[in-house]
This record gives structure tokens, sequence and C-alpha cells, in this order.
């Protein structure tokens, strides 16, 4: 007698694993790829003699093109079949990354940052090649597993200072320079052998359930405001995890004074729970609601942030006789302040997972159109982070200001929710608005 779980199985279609295993290697190598200026900042700054504000930029670069092209890729992916959209991208994306090694100015890597950025639109083309080969029993699992690949982010934390201190100096093949410029070179060429095994190593006879859907019917839900606020959802905790996955690395060094490669591991410390969790956010949202994960999520990184963005400094009072004295003096270390980031990736973790929660929810016909344009929104919205980051700091002096950029996001995407479900509440009980406000009578 066969289970459930092993009719499921059985109904997969031959091959599905095979996509799941390559599509999900080849989007973890090009989430490192797309995050791969984080690490390389430091270098590349003393190197191209640039300031913060202009690396930002770099960084943001990435990021824009890793999110603006989110739903046409799903929506090419529907009708030609992921086997060969991903196969594109892995090659579209090792020429530039190659091109990195080679930069010799500030206007050069920019555009060349904006190329490799390319690569992170691999996330819309993998989770619409797995919903077309999972069945509804396994599709929870497959996407899970297959949107875990974003630990790509800490790949070059671990490999890239290594790598940078230990060829420093040296040329390869006469051709190939050590030092960060290596980095990129040894990208371009597992993308390239990535690209040839997703080729030959998955099905030839690929699954297309788009490809005679209309563009219009797609792009129909764009008209929704709700789609507008589960990508705002979407900029809080993913493209505040982008954008913090880049700037982490720096943001140690300058503040802590760690090493490059100390930062890197650090660093990794956040990208892990926000990665890693996504599994987790979704199991949590199926069996409690989507929405009691955003809550969690967004109070979660209130209070993180809320902590984290508190300089360091302390009060100077002077009193009428002359005399100067310091009270409530406040500093977060090295310690504190990763437990604390740690959890805020916890936070962004599960808040993934549940804001694609409610895209099948409201959205059952166009999971994939909805689920890229938000993917997409939040990705763009994650663009300006790094620079607002930057150009924050300048202004105000405090390197914490970029919690706090990140605490007044959360707070908009925490009220605005909050206001449509009591707004909702209101319309569906409208009999009840009343009740809650005036004391019962009295005999």
């Amino acid at each position: 007698m066969s289970t459930p779980a092993t009719t499921a199985a059985e109904q997969l279609p031959r091959g599905a694993n095979r996509v799941l295993t390559w599509s999900t290697i080849g989007f973890t190598v090009m989430f490192a790829v797309w995050m791969m200026f984080g690490i390389l900042q430091k270098p590349i700054r003393a190197e191209l003699h640039l300031s913060e504000e202009q690396y930002s930029w770099i960084l943001a670069a990435a990021i824009l093109n890793g999110s603006m092209w989110r739903l046409p890729a799903g929506m090419i992916t529907d009708r030609i079949g992921g086997r060969k959209v991903m196969t594109a991208l892995l090659l579209a994306s090792a020429v530039p990354a190659y091109l990195v090694s080679q930069a010799r100015s500030y206007a050069m890597l920019l555009l060349l940052a904006f190329l490799v950025g390319f690569a992170g639109n691999s996330f819309s083309v993998g989770i619409a090649w797995n919903s077309a080969w999972f069945t509804r029993a396994r599709q929870g699992f497959a996407l899970g597993l297959f949107g875990a690949g974003n630990v790509g982010a800490s790949v070059t934390k671990f490999i890239g200072p290594p790598l940078i201190l230990g060829t420093a100096g040296a040329t390869y093949l006469g051709v190939v320079k050590g030092g960060w410029r290596l980095i990129p070179v040894i990208y371009a060429v597992l993308l390239v052998v990535l690209a040839a095994l997703t080729w030959f190593g998955t099905p030839r006879e690929d699954r297309m359930p788009g490809a005679s859907k209309p563009i219009a019917e797609m792009l129909a839900p764009l008209r929704q405001v709700r789609v507008w606020r589960f990508s705002l959802y979407y900029v809080a905790v993913f493209g505040a995890y982008v954008a913090l996955s880049s700037t982490l690395p720096n943001y140690y060094q300058d503040t802590f004074g760690v090493s490059l490669t100390n930062a890197g591991l650090l660093t990794a410390l956040f990208i892990f729970p926000a990665s890693l969790l996504r599994p987790v956010g979704g199991w949590f949202s199926d069996r409690f609601g989507a929405r009691k994960a955003m809550y969690g999520t967004f109070w979660m990184m209130l209070a993180t942030t809320g902590v984290l963005m508190m300089p360091a400094g302390h009060l100077v009072v002077s009193h009428p006789d002359g005399r100067q004295t310091e009270h409530l003096a406040y500093s977060l270390g090295i310690v504190p302040f990763t437990l604390i980031v740690f959890l805020l990736g916890c936070a962004m973790g599960v808040g993934k997972a549940a804001v694609y929660k409610h895209i099948p929810e409201y959205f059952p016909d166009n999971v994939g159109s909805v689920g890229g344009l938000v993917g997409m929104l939040g990705g763009l919205g994650g663009f300006f982070l790094p620079p607002l980051f930057s150009y924050s700091k300048a202004w105000s002096g405090f390197p914490s200001s970029t919690f706090f950029v990140l605490f007044v996001l959360t707070a908009i995407c925490l009220a605005w929710m909050h206001l449509t479900i009591v707004r909702m509440l209101h319309q569906q009980s409208p009999h009840l608005a009343h009740q809650f406000d005036h004391a019962p009578a009295t005999a």
C-alpha cells in the first residue's frame, strides 16, 4: 500500500529532481557572483582610489540589473522553458564576470558591475522552472530548497579573503592577475562549466506552462495595490538583505577594525539564517499563517534595528559652575552587534518565505507573474539602499545610520500592513466596529 508521500513522489515527472539540483547549484553560484562586490570593496577602493559613496553605486548597479528583469525572465521561462533560459543566463553572466578582472577605471567597473548583476535574475527563472516540474504536493519543498540558494551570498565571504591575501602580486598563465582580480575569473570559469552541466544534465523535453498565455493576462495583477504592498514587504526582507550582504563587510572593518577575512566570516553569520531559514518560514506560514509570520518578522526587525541604529557616544552636561560631566555612555561591542545582526537575519529569512506565501493565496492563477513582479520590485527597492546607507552616514556622521534607514522602512511596512488588516476586518464585520470602544451598560 502506497503512502500519500510515495504517491506524490511517484507522480513527479522524470527528471524533476535533476532540474531542482542543477537550478539550485546554478542559482547559488550566480547569487555569489551577484554579491561578490561586497567583499571586494576594500581592495578595489584602495587600488582605484574610490570613495565609499562612489563604491556604493557599484553595489547599487549590480543590484539594479539583478532585479529589473525578474518579471520578464519568469515570463520567458514559462514560454520557452527554464533549461534554455538558465543556460543562457549562466553563459551571459560569465562574460562580464571575467571582464571585471580587467577593469582599470571607475566607469568601466561601474558598467561591468551592472552587467554582472544580470545573474541576480536567475531567481525568477528557477522559481518558474521548478514550479513547472514539481507537483503541488512537492512545490513547497522544492521552491524552499531552491530559494535557500541565497546562501550563495556567503560564498565569496569565505573564499575571497584567503584567495586575495594568498595570491596578491602573482600572475597566472601570463594574463590572470592574483589578488581581488582572481575572484571574478574563478567565477567566470564556474559559470561556463555549470552552463554545460545544466544543458546536458537536465531533460531535453522541457515544460512550458505559459507557452500560450497572453502577456496582458500575466501583467494584469500589476493594477492591484496589494501587489505593490507585497513588493514593499519584499524590499524590507529581501532588498535589505541584499544591501546588507554587500555592505556589512565594510561596516565590520570600518567600525570594529577587523580584518577582511574576519569581516567576511562575521557577515556570513547574517547571511546563513537569512537564507537557510527560508524553508522554515514557509513551514511556519503554512501552519500558522503568513500574516502572523509577517507580524513576527516586522516586530523582530524593528527591535533589532532599533538597537543597532543607536550611535556610540555619551551625553555631556554643562553645569552652572563651568564643569562638564559625561553621562549615559553607550557603545555596542562586536559580539552583541553580531548576535543582534544574526537575529535580524533570522527575521528576514522567515519574512522572505512569508511574503511569497501570500501570493498563491491571493493570486492562485498568476503565481509565476506576480511572484516575478514582487521579486523585481523588491529587488529594485534594494537598489536604492546601498547609496542611501552611504549618504546617510556622510550626512549624520554615524555608521549606525544604516540601521536607522532599515528601522524607518520596517516601520512603514508594519504600519501599512496593520492598517490594511484593520480596514479589512472593518469591511468584513462593520457591525462590530463600535463594540470595543464602549463599556458594557450596567444595571
